[in-house]
């Protein structure tokens, strides 16, 4: 069994806009002088288990990809794709592009969260090769107001338990031959899912759930970087102790 992982980052970060980072799309902003994607990619490099790495980007920006990854050596293990107009048309991109067997382990993750750890990567790893599909997900420790939209704003319709909801993180993934399966029956159906665990859902595959952590989280908003250079502060001074 082989370990593949998908990046799509052929996204615009439009979300980011507002703040001072409005520069460039945020996969390519500045943690710790280290490119967001580039940290996102070395996180699943150093896990011996991944065998390949395929990122997905616009093609304006494959001449700055590759040369942030030539400049921080991330070697042989790593390649691109073409990206899509969205995730789900990068991700079934690099599903083609990969020379795998249905039995492997491809795993998507979001680019722009570049704090995950190899822990929850090889549970998410373990957990696919034991169930056939799973996700990261962090419980939610907030009360859950189910609402109906408004002219007005919204409207409460019921509380939702806790323990019944938890906030889909990502690595994501399936094997190999059943994720290219559920893309394939979305794209003749028409059907465009908020992340990989909805095309499955919709297949009627279950999928197994795999603790989070608040640190695994996604650059969207100002602010996120210096959250993110917080949380690398925090580590660095633990590990030196």
């Amino acid at each position: 069994m082989r370990v593949f992982v998908i990046l799509p980052a052929a996204g615009m970060g439009t979300r980011m806009a507002a703040g001072s980072h409005a520069a460039a799309p945020k996969q390519f902003l500045s943690i710790g002088g280290v490119p967001v994607l580039v940290r996102s990619v070395k996180a699943f490099l150093d896990v011996p288990r991944v065998d390949a790495v395929c990122v997905a980007v616009r093609s304006s920006e494959r001449e700055r990809v590759e040369a942030q990854f030539q400049e921080f050596r991330l070697g042989p293990r790593v390649h691109m794709v073409e990206g899509g107009d969205n995730r789900q048309e990068s991700v079934g991109n690099a599903l083609a592009a990969l020379e795998c067997d249905d039995d492997d382990v491809v795993l998507v993750h979001d680019a722009v969260r570049p704090l995950i750890d190899a822990g929850t990567i090889e549970r998410t790893i373990d957990a696919v090769a034991r169930h056939g599909a799973a996700i990261v997900g962090l419980p939610a420790v907030d009360t859950i107001k189910q609402v109906e939209r408004t002219a007005d704003g919204a409207i409460i319709t019921a509380t939702i338990p806790r323990e019944l909801i938890v906030l889909a993180q990502t690595p994501q993934g399936a094997r190999v031959g059943l994720l290219r399966r559920v893309f394939a029956e979305a794209a003749a159906d028409g059907f465009t899912g908020t992340d990989e665990a909805s095309l499955l859902e919709r297949a009627g595959v279950e999928v197994a759930v795999v603790a989070g952590s608040a640190r695994n989280f996604k650059i969207t908003q100002p602010g996120d970087i210096e959250l993110a250079e917080f949380y690398l502060h925090q580590a660095a001074v633990a590990g030196a102790r």
